[in-house]
């Protein structure tokens, strides 16, 4: 009938829509929000103002289409909106005051040693008058766009915390009158701590999400985070643990593509199609990592948290197959690791490469005394440990837990497959 396919016209349309606003949320929703905080000095404003612009579109574009440039549309709508509000206001600071005389005229703002406002808007929510874990909820707001509960889960946080921590954050911004802006030189090196933090925790997001509504695998978090960590490395090349950084981000890009089933279901490692990495990436980050050990045996410096976790991936992509994967060479790193960070999921991760060399009874004594009964890998370590044992019972719980709290669709489905392969009780 007719009316019939009029209808299935318009549902193709609105889906089709849809996606597009998803795909411009992913891309510009940390530009549009930097842009409009540089202009008008407020995070709030910044924040409502771009979500505000996203919900217009929602609304117009189901009835008129996507635009040319939906990035453009929404900066612009977003802006528009903001001057509209201060206008309105009987108060304004002067910073918004500035800001509406020079809207019209964008060659009038200033510009910081690299001209990208993601970049210093990042600096900005990582400034050292806010504790390190405000800083880091912060920014994986303002800049990676996650929700408050992809920032939970990331902080085995409630989420009511986090809420509030981001909160007390941005009244702390505005309040000191803390500028939107890359730091002078002398500057960084109290800033760099809190920024390489958050950016392993946006590539982190984007490479195992925790949120079940989103892709498994998110390459527009990972590939921000890496595109934001060479302008970091621009900045300080001579520091280590940047350079530590962007080769563990690249070494482990390098294996995206492979990280995931046709069927949705996540890969592990020593299951993965080594000929699917990426050759390119794989080689930046190796030379990199030994760009570092070179300059840690010329006495600059010592191997730093990120460094360490580099060079452990490093040997991870050296090895043509998992079989000739050098363990040994793996455990000494995270022995060093966990000098630096004795933390437990550190701990869980050694456990499950000591496994390898002194087998799982070995390393299942280790991991059962750790305390991370609200972590989702710990259980799945140990129902991985229990199966190699043969102790399928336990196995079976240890997998039911781990399913229970594990938000990746793609883990989910791994872990399913796994318990349902167990022996029947």
């Amino acid at each position: 009938m007719p009316g019939q396919g009029r209808g299935a016209s318009l549902r193709k349309r609105v889906t089709a829509v849809d996606e597009a606003i998803i795909r411009v949320h992913r891309a510009e929703w940390a530009r549009v929000v930097a842009a409009l905080a540089r202009r008008f000095g407020d995070l709030d404003l910044a924040e409502e103002m771009t979500a505000e612009a996203f919900a217009v579109a929602v609304e117009r574009w189901r009835a008129d289409g996507v635009p040319p440039n939906p990035g453009a549309w929404i900066t612009t709508t977003a802006n528009r909106r903001a001057i509209d509000l201060l206008r309105r206001e009987s108060c304004r600071d002067d910073k918004q005051r500035q800001a509406l005389m020079l809207y019209d005229d964008p060659s009038a703002q200033p510009h910081g040693v690299i001209d990208d406002d993601r970049l210093r808007l990042i600096f900005t929510c990582c400034h050292p008058a806010l504790a390190m874990e405000s800083r880091i909820a912060l920014t994986l707001r303002m800049v990676g766009g996650l929700t408050v509960a992809e920032i939970a889960c990331a902080f085995l946080a409630k989420e009511t915390a986090v809420g509030q921590r981001i909160t007390r954050a941005k009244s702390k911004i505005k309040a000191a009158g803390i500028p939107y802006r890359v730091p002078a030189a002398e500057d960084l090196p109290a800033r760099v701590g809190g920024v390489l933090a958050v950016l392993f925790l946006i590539f982190n997001e984007g490479y195992l999400s925790s949120d079940p509504a989103q892709e498994a695998v998110r390459g527009d978090l990972t590939g921000e985070a890496i595109r934001l960590t060479r302008l970091v490395h621009a900045l300080l090349p001579a520091d280590g643990e940047v350079a530590g950084l962007l080769a563990l981000m690249l070494l482990t890009e390098a294996r995206r593509t492979a990280r995931v089933s046709a069927s949705g279901e996540l890969v592990t490692l020593g299951e993965q199609d080594r000929g699917a990495w990426d050759a390119a990436l794989i080689a930046e980050g190796h030379a990199l990592v030994r760009a570092r050990i070179a300059a840690v045996a010329a006495g600059q410096g010592r191997p730093g948290r990120y460094q360490l976790l580099a060079a452990i991936n490093a040997v991870h992509t050296s090895a043509r197959d998992v079989r000739d994967t050098d363990w040994s060479q793996v455990v000494a790193l995270y022995d060093q690791l966990a000098a630096l960070d004795p933390s437990p999921i550190v701990a869980l991760n050694r456990a499950v490469a000591l496994a390898e060399l002194d087998g799982p009874e070995v390393a299942l004594a280790l991991v059962d005394r750790l305390d991370l009964a609200g972590y989702h890998a710990y259980h799945a370590t140990r129902a991985d440990l229990l199966r190699r044992l043969g102790r399928s019972v336990q196995a079976r719980t240890a997998y039911d837990r781990a399913i229970e709290l594990a938000g990746n669709t793609a883990e989910v489905a791994y872990l399913t497959r796994r318990r349902d392969q167990l022996t029947p009780m």
